[in-house]
């Protein structure tokens, strides 16, 4: 039976149908882990005794028991692992996570089973993952270009066959960044739509959101039924969707409004012809499909104010997060345990006051208002490139000793279109549209309202159906 050719759903039936065992599903990742990974540094911290352990055992009946996946190492900590979220300092302490995060129980709960955790730029700062702690991870459609970031290990190792889901966050676009640079689907939650718990409730002032990146698009709908919800204590949380998100893939979302954005004036970045061509073949695709399509989009997209802010956020975050560390090493974290552009970044964040951050907070929560205006205005989805250039090749983001920052201006020039779905919380997913003539892959991005998951998975099914991507394989596969 070649497993690698099914999905998490697929593997979990057959499971649950007895035509195979848990043991044999995690053998198997574990072999293809081993064979595949050295070329391609997906997976850091290996699991595997534990995995075969938990195999063996009495796992819970959830929805993908039996079925092996792999963890992230960022935010996402399991009991008795490695966790180091990039940082080198981190990683010569030897940190050893002693719990689980809510989300790490929901997916044991549902019977997933970890064989390792992967890779991860430092705190997920960049959306290529080529930290200098663990190396760079290996793209497999072409090894020398970058996977994406942050979730860059996990793209790679869903990608190449090693699993079939990998978990994956999102605070700019490192869910559907890697998903776009691998072939994958990467849904991006509403806010609040899964937990943060029990370390933390609003990470990074809203920005992060949780679930993972698969191959298929019911994938997608299976984990996110089996990890959302709230848990006590949250802030807040997306209100509760009206049915299984399972259900969703494969009903009809009805004649759909959709708006195209395919520039990206307000940042300055120039849409490489591939990305455009990805986003006008996915127009074209839709209106075959019975959808009205038109150029149009949130007036709020085109306010160049957004990226100072935007940034103000992300370096205070980034400070709060290595402060969050040295509460828990003991220890402050210096220049000596990160890298240039993370300490000049966190120094940025230092420097920014309480008053510039919720002046930079209550800004963007302006341009949310403005941004879903739209959609109530009577669109139901945003079509856009995913990213404004194919995978780039590793070492492009690196910063030089005299510009640290250099790196974080070129992410900017990478990804225009991720970032504003963060700030206002809504729901986007990248889906593998579009191959280019050097054989990479192309996502492309929606965009719904807030808390309509449903109809992106709907849409997302309909577009899997007419122009099908399963049967892709990169040059270095199980």
């Amino acid at each position: 039976m070649d497993l690698v050719a099914e999905d998490a759903t697929a593997q979990a039936e057959l499971v649950s149908s007895g035509q195979a065992s848990p043991t044999e599903l995690v053998d198997a990742a574990i072999e293809r882990i081993e064979r595949v990974n050295p070329e391609l540094n997906a997976v850091i911290h290996e699991r595997f005794d534990k995995a075969r352990s938990e195999a063996a055992g009495e796992l819970p009946d959830g929805g993908f028991k039996g079925v092996p996946m792999v963890v992230k190492d960022l935010m996402c900590h399991t009991a008795g692992d490695p966790f180091h979220e990039g940082i080198a300092g981190v990683r010569r302490a030897g940190w050893i996570e002693p719990k689980d995060t809510e989300l790490a129980r929901r997916f044991k709960a549902a019977g997933f089973v970890i064989v390792g955790r992967t890779n991860t730029p430092e705190l997920g700062i960049l959306p290529t993952t080529e930290p200098a702690a663990t190396g760079p991870t290996r793209n497999p459609w072409d090894t020398t270009r970058s996977t994406g970031g942050s979730s860059g290990g996990s793209g790679a190792a869903v990608a190449s066959g090693m699993v079939a889901v990998g978990h994956a966050n999102d605070a700019g676009g490192s869910i559907r960044i890697p998903a776009s640079a691998c072939g994958l689907v990467g849904l991006k939650p509403s806010r609040g739509r899964v937990s943060l718990g029990p370390e933390f409730g609003d990470a990074m002032g809203g920005l992060i959101c949780e679930l993972a990146v698969t191959r298929t698009v019911r994938d997608a709908a299976a984990v996110l039924d089996a990890v959302h919800g709230p848990a006590p204590g949250e802030p807040y949380f997306a209100p509760p969707p009206t049915g299984p998100y399972r259900e969703a893939v494969g009903a009809d979302p009805g004649r759909l409004l959709i708006g195209v954005l395919v520039t990206a004036e307000a940042s300055g970045v120039e849409v490489h012809p591939d990305c455009l061509a990805a986003a006008e073949n996915a127009g074209r695709l839709l209106e075959s499909l019975g959808h009205s399509v038109e150029a149009d989009h949130p007036v709020a997209l085109d306010d160049p104010a957004f990226v100072g802010d935007f940034v103000t956020f992300w370096a205070s975050g980034n400070a709060w997060a290595l402060d969050w560390w040295t509460s828990r090493l003991g220890r402050p974290l210096g220049p000596e345990d990160v890298e240039p552009l993370t300490w000049a970044l966190v120094e940025l964040g230092r420097a920014t006051s309480a008053p510039d951050w919720l002046a930079a907070r209550e800004r963007l929560q302006a341009q949310s208002r403005r941004m879903l205006a739209w959609w109530a205005g009577g669109f139901d989805l945003l079509l856009t490139p995913t990213l404004a250039e194919p995978p780039p090749t590793l070492g492009s983001f690196d910063s030089p000793p005299d510009n640290p920052l250099a790196g974080l201006f070129r992410a900017a020039a990478l990804v225009p279109f991720t970032p504003p779905a963060n700030v206002t919380g809504q729901p986007a997913i990248s889906l593998p549209l579009h191959w280019n003539d050097d054989g990479l892959p192309i996502g492309v991005q929606l965009v719904a309202a807030a808390g309509r998951e449903d109809l992106l998975l709907q849409v997302g099914a309909q577009l899997e159906s007419a122009a099908p991507w399963i049967d892709r394989r990169p040059a270095v596969h199980c």
